[in-house]
């Protein structure tokens, strides 16, 4: 079709500004020289009559993009939608939004986790995201496309652990009312957003259990035997990481991140710096027979200092590994740090040791400041014979040795 411009001016157009062409069509010249189309009309009912103003891009008009031909091509369609009373750019994208690709759930979760990296808070709460996200708890949404997730299939992943794992449960809702925001956002969800708790999950779903600040799920201490047992069919380092922290009662940390010259494997003692201590103060751990048969039986790597050494070089095992080892073993209702509640309870109320010789195993800081000022020592022999005492109740259900 004939117009007001041709090639060569589009070319050589240098002046900034706008200049027409017919049909509606424009070249937009920019004070630092860009070019681009747009399509300039009016549509709806304004005050004045005429319509409101509006633009839509056609592509850029520099050599090698949208070629003067073309854009009056494309301006021509956008006429003719004008023409048969439909909007051109609600057209596009219509049209765009029906050419999209929605990604489905487990693909758009995944890819969220990526690009959030950054900002958690360390490797374990990136672990826990993949966990609760992953197949565990929610394969039966996670090829379904992320615009079809509704409140049924919401309910479906949330209902077989709400009473049995609350905690997990709570944090998983919040996860994935996370991930349907963002989809929305970047839209490929429309509409309210089904893992909304108030108003809408908190109508469907009995209120959880909220646990007291600080508690940490716990086994009892009679159904241990039974648990070391399966722990101890488990060849993998984690699951020798978590013996041992179970047998020594120490903190994840502690054990995870222990060194081999940290441990005089003949006099039986662990000594854990104070600097990797929670009140920074030096630790003397007991070792028993089974707990060095664990040691003695793993390879020490000549580039790595750690007993229980990493993927990565130089470094330990990830501080969520222990974790996720109870998840295999589908052991969702206790934690890691538990196992010194139950160490706990089973010195309480199943030993005559002194209290304050359970608090030292657990190296904690007596509150009684009387009693702290009067304490001499840090009560090891005694200490020994109440690990020992402990060791052998841990492994009383199998008389197999490691």
């Amino acid at each position: 079709m004939a117009g007001r411009l041709s090639a060569r001016k589009v070319e050589t157009l240098q002046k900034p500004g706008r200049y027409a062409d017919g049909n509606n069509l424009y070249l937009l010249v920019s004070a630092k020289g860009g070019k681009r189309w747009t399509f300039l009309y009016r549509f709806g009912k304004s005050a004045d009559g005429k319509g409101y103003r509006r633009e839509m891009g056609l592509g850029g008009a520099a050599r090698g993009q949208v070629s003067l031909a073309e854009a009056r091509e494309r301006a021509l369609d956008a006429l003719r939608l004008l023409t048969a009373g439909i909007d051109p750019l609600e057209h596009r994208k219509i049209e765009e939004k029906a050419a999209r690709v929605i990604p489905t759930f487990g693909a758009f979760a995944d890819e969220y986790i990526a690009s959030h990296k950054p900002k958690f808070r360390n490797e374990k709460h990136i672990a826990q995201w993949e966990m609760t996200l992953g197949d565990r708890h929610c394969r039966s949404i996670r090829s379904k496309p992320i615009n079809e997730i509704d409140t049924e299939a919401i309910l479906g992943v949330l209902k077989p652990i709400w009473t049995k794992i609350p905690e997990t449960a709570s944090r998983l809702r919040g996860r994935i009312e996370n991930i349907l925001d963002a989809a929305r956002a970047m839209d490929h969800r429309d509409g309210p957003n089904p893992a909304t708790w108030r108003g809408h999950l908190k109508t469907l779903l009995p209120a959880r259990q909220k646990l007291t600040r600080g508690h940490h799920a716990a086994l009892p201490y009679d159904d241990l035997p039974e648990f070391m047992i399966s722990l101890r069919a488990r060849s993998s380092l984690a699951s020798r990481a978590l013996e041992v922290l179970i047998l020594t009662a120490a903190r994840t940390s502690e054990v995870l991140e222990s060194r081999w010259d940290e441990l005089d494997l003949k006099k039986k003692i662990w000594t854990v710096p104070a600097h990797r201590m929670k009140k920074e103060r030096i630790h003397r751990v007991p070792l028993t027979d089974q707990v060095i048969q664990i040691l003695e039986a793993i390879p020490r790597l000549p580039n790595n200092p750690y007993v229980f050494p990493g993927n990565k070089s130089g470094r330990p095992l990830s501080s969520s590994t222990m974790e996720m080892l109870l998840r295999r073993m589908e052991r969702d209702d206790i934690t890691v740090h538990g196992f010194r509640s139950t160490f706990r309870d089973w010195a309480s109320e199943q030993t005559n040791f002194p209290h304050e010789t359970c608090e030292q195993a657990l190296s904690h800081v007596i509150s009684n400041k009387a009693e702290a000022a009067y304490r001499r020592g840090d009560q090891f022999e005694k200490r020994r014979l109440l690990m020992e005492a402990w060791s052998s109740f841990c492994l009383s259900g199998n008389t197999a040795n490691p």
